[in-house]
Formats: structure tokens, C-alpha cells, sequence
């Protein structure tokens, strides 16, 4: 039915590192079908390597170029439209090493500022509030990774980038100008190339409806929503006949073998 898959990583193949039951199988399953199989992320706290590790670790061998992240996105972004400017990053220590690594210069001077990267920041504080907007009002572009409200985790949810671009917004009244992590068309184009297939071949699968539903819905993919992430029956019941409807609901990514029935 579908050549190739595109599938969420947090709640929709795993939550925190615990594997979704039947991920493994399923993921195993498509690719002894030869169906092309890739995997995204919105958070760039991790690289490729460090995702396609866990994936192989919970037992899902995966190669680093299987897997798109908004890091990778990002820095694709930035070469694209200025691959000398230098950066000041609100995010967590492997973004910012994945940045200085593709031969960007990063530096918490506000006058030297070109572009604020925000992303999703657990040791986000004042101090980097107060560059950014210092950076920014003297004409820094501001640009984001994602914009996930929350990111779940094994029993719960924490607060994701949303809060962070937020908080920005509020002290500068300036709204980011790009975001190109889910529901992107920067991002889509990305998990495309990789794959290698039209979007009508391909289905989207996971577990947001403003994110992963409406990135694929806007791309032309088919979509799958999965009830072990963030979103419930009860939401599903609020988008019916609505542009967000997604094309499949399943109770977990191990009933998307269903796919391959017949």
C-alpha cells in the first residue's frame, strides 16, 4: 500500500527509553517488505548518532542517515540562507556542538549576534533570555527549531521549545520568523530526500495532530495518528471532518502491520 514510512520518535516509537510495545516488530517487519523506513525528531537535544544509537539499543538497528532531526534541519536551513552567520544558541549542549560543528561561530555578544537559535532548553535561565533579547532588538534574525508546546515523556509531559520562543516573543514583540522542525515544509522536504519517494507513496505516523497530521496533510503524504503520545480519543473527536482528521488512527504503532495486511 505504502513504499515508504515516516515515523515520529517520541510517543509514537517509544516514550523516555522505553520501546512501544510491537515497535520493534513492526519496524522489522517493513523493512523485510522492502518499505522504505525513516525517523523523525522535533528535538534537537540529541544527535542523529545519539537517536539512531537509542533506536538500535532498544532494539530497532538503525543507521544515523535514517534518522531527521530539527539539528539537522536547521543547520541545512542556515547554510542554505547564511552560512557565515554567527549564532547565539538558547538550546542544550549537543545542539550547540552540532552547530559549532558545521562551522558556525557562536558567540553571547549582542552586537556580534546575526541569528537567535531557539530550541528546546532545559537549563533555559534569564541570562540567555537577556541576550536574546538584547540580540534582537539590535536587528538579530530569530529563528526556531520546533514548535511543540510539550514533549512527552514515560508518565507525563514537560514544557518543550514553545515556552521558550514564548518567552522571547513576550520580551521583544517579535514573532520568530521561521520554524523548521514539524509541521515545516523545510522539514518534510528533508525526510523526502532522504527517502528517496513522491509523497503519495509515503504515509506519516504519529502522535500529534498539529505537528505530525498537519505536516503530512500539507505535504500530500498520507497520516496515521498513534493514541500513545500526546493525543487521545477524545481530541480525535474534536477534529472529525476537519482538515486534522487524520487518515488512520491506531491504538499504537504496533497496529500499523495492519498496513501490510493483504
Amino acid at each position: 500500500m505504502f513504499k515508504g514510512f515516516i515515523f515520529d520518535l517520541d510517543g509514537t516509537v517509544y516514550l523516555g527509553d522505553s520501546l512501544i510495545p510491537g515497535a520493534d516488530r513492526v519496524i522489522s517487519l517493513l523493512r523485510e517488505k522492502g518499505r522504505r523506513v525513516v525517523f523523525l525528531s522535533n528535538k534537537p537535544i540529541q544527535t542523529r548518532e545519539d537517536y539512531a544509537s537509542k533506536l538500535t539499543r532498544l532494539g530497532i538497528p538503525t543507521q544515523p542517515d535514517e534518522v531527521i532531526n530539527s539539528t539537522f534541519v536547521m543547520i541545512n536551513y542556515l547554510k542554505k540562507i547564511d552560512p557565515h552567520s554567527r549564532l547565539f544558541v538558547v538550546g542544550e549542549a549537543p545542539f550547540v556542538e552540532e552547530l559549532k560543528g558545521a562551522g558556525f561561530p557562536i558567540t553571547d555578544k549582542p552586537d556580534e549576534i546575526q541569528y537567535v537559535i531557539v530550541a528546546f532548553d532545559r537549563t533555559f535561565d534569564y541570562r540567555k533570555l537577556n541576550i536574546a533579547y538584547q540580540a534582537i532588538k539590535l536587528g538579530a534574525h530569530f529563528v526556531a527549531t520546533n514548535p511543540d508546546r510539550t514533549c512527552p515523556i514515560d508518565g507525563g509531559e514537560i514544557p518543550d521549545c514553545a515556552g521558550m520562543i514564548a518567552a522571547i516573543e513576550a520580551v521583544t514583540e517579535k514573532k520568530v520568523e521561521a520554524i523548521v522542525g514539524k509541521p515545516s515544509p523545510i522539514m518534510i522536504q528533508a525526510a523526502m530526500d532522504v527517502i528517496g519517494l513522491k509523497p503519495e507513496d509515503c504515509i506519516l505516523i504519529g502522535d500529534r495532530l498539529e505537528t505530525d497530521i498537519k505536516m503530512g496533510k500539507e505535504a500530500g503524504i498520507a497520516t496515521g495518528i498513534v493514541l500513545t503520545g500526546v493525543t487521545d480519543e477524545e481530541t480525535l473527536k474534536g477534529v472529525k471532518h476537519t482538515s486534522h482528521q487524520p487518515d488512520f488512527v491506531f491504538q499504537s504503532i504496533a497496529d500499523v502491520e495492519n498496513l501490510l495486511i493483504g
